[in-house]
């Protein structure tokens, strides 16, 4: 059974850190790409983030050089770190594990978790 342990979100002022993490089970963690993608109210799912795969990571522009993704293997845990937040970064992020087709492709989905920049 697959499953996604989310944790991280909470309420942030504008400039402020978070640190997203995703821990799971239920399925061989080296053989998937992990990933985070995000919901904002009234909008579409969108990408966030993704890798390594090939030791390659992969962001969306607008939060690049702020989010980074990792991944601890003996954890089987995949983190998103979030500097500088903005307002804009406020959404439902969402847990994925994927692979390259050849673009990202999530197949498995985690339950989200809310991430909220105000002040």
């Amino acid at each position: 059974q697959v499953q996604f342990v989310e944790s991280g979100g909470g309420l942030v002022q504008p400039g402020g850190s978070l640190r997203l993490s995703c821990t799971v089970s239920g399925f061989d963690f080296s053989r998937y790409v992990m990933g985070w993608y995000r919901q904002a109210p009234g909008k579409q799912r969108e990408f966030v983030a993704c890798g390594p795969g090939g030791g390659l990571t992969d962001y969306r522009d607008s939060v690049k050089g702020r989010f980074t993704i990792s991944v601890d293997d003996a954890k089987n845990t995949v983190y998103l770190q979030m500097n500088s937040l903005k307002p804009e970064d406020t959404a439902v992020y969402f847990c994925t594990a994927g692979e390259y087709r050849p673009s990202y492709y999530p197949i498995h989905w985690g339950q989200g978790t809310q991430v909220t920049v105000s002040s």
